[in-house]
């Protein structure tokens, strides 16, 4: 498989992708999606629309969250809030939960999506740059997860989280900052999966690989070429792979699954390395 250079499917595709599941699993059930208004967070909220959810998606980008509200209308979705939010500041993020209660009146299930990093020498990071990545990726998710923990328990309503982070088992030059904060994130998550099993919360992880959707836009040139090679399948995933991992795991599927991180990535924790900046000469061989 070549890496698209539309860096994953368009909409048209998204709306009409084969799936697995059937229509109407998720009739009568409320998803909320960060970071849906392109991307992965497209893809997932696309899915969950297909298969008969209704939506809450918010980012910090309204034009492109209206753009992608319309076509969950279309799929199936008709009853779409569109929230703007930062999920850096907590108190827009309680705010879009009771906008988001008082709408639909409950909310079954919390997709992290909403993040982001840039590939840089972690010698060259400044204080500001590193500061931003944690506090997205690591407090954003954070204060996403606790206020809406904290409506469910207080509704006596049980619920679902799926955090979606990235490949940081076993490193990622390039990236070390959204490593650190991704993995922190898979380990809270795994802690909280256990405290708030007593409320009926189930709390899961979905690390995405080399998948080609907007994000690669990020990465240079040679990055993405390497990419493909990075995996034992010797191709890019792509964002439907992940929306589909995610309706697993929040569904019935996954009844019976909590604290865990599934992997999509080809095998390539497994395999080989990635390099999300360019590989020092030191690294290569003969060099």
């Amino acid at each position: 498989m070549t890496i698209p250079t539309s860096f994953g499917f368009d909409d048209e595709t998204l709306s009409t992708r084969p799936t697995v599941y059937q229509p109407g699993l998720f009739d009568g059930k409320v998803v909320m999606v960060s970071g849906a208004g392109s991307g992965i967070g497209k893809a997932i909220a696309f899915l969950y629309a297909r298969l008969g959810a209704k939506l809450v998606i918010c980012g910090r980008d309204t034009e492109k969250l209206e753009t992608c509200a319309q076509w969950l209308r279309q799929l199936g979705s008709p009853d779409v809030m569109v929230q703007q939010a930062n999920i850096r500041d907590p108190e827009q993020v309680e705010l879009l939960i009771d906008v988001a209660w008082v709408h639909f009146g409950r909310i079954d299930i919390l997709v992290n999506n909403a993040g982001g990093q840039f590939p840089q020498k972690a010698l060259d990071y400044s204080v500001k740059g590193w500061k931003a990545v944690i506090d997205t990726n690591l407090n954003g998710t954070w204060y996403m997860m606790h206020a809406l923990a904290k409506r469910w328990r207080d509704t006596d309503t049980q619920g679902n989280i799926v955090n979606i982070v990235a490949t940081f088992q076993r490193g990622m030059p390039g990236v070390a900052h959204t490593c650190a904060a991704r993995s922190a994130v898979t380990h809270l998550s795994k802690t909280v999966a256990v405290e708030w099993a007593q409320y009926g919360i189930r709390v899961n992880c979905i690390a995405p690989g080399a998948i080609a959707s907007t994000g690669f836009r990020q990465y240079s040139a040679e990055a993405v070429k390497a990419f493909a090679g990075a995996n034992p399948m010797k191709h890019v995933g792509d964002v439907q792979d992940v929306a589909e991992a995610a309706v697993y795991l929040s569904a019935p599927s996954g009844k019976f699954v909590t604290g865990e991180l599934l992997t999509v990535d080809g095998g390539g924790v497994l395999w080989g390395e990635v390099w999300t900046i360019a590989k020092p000469d030191y690294f290569k061989v003969n060099a």
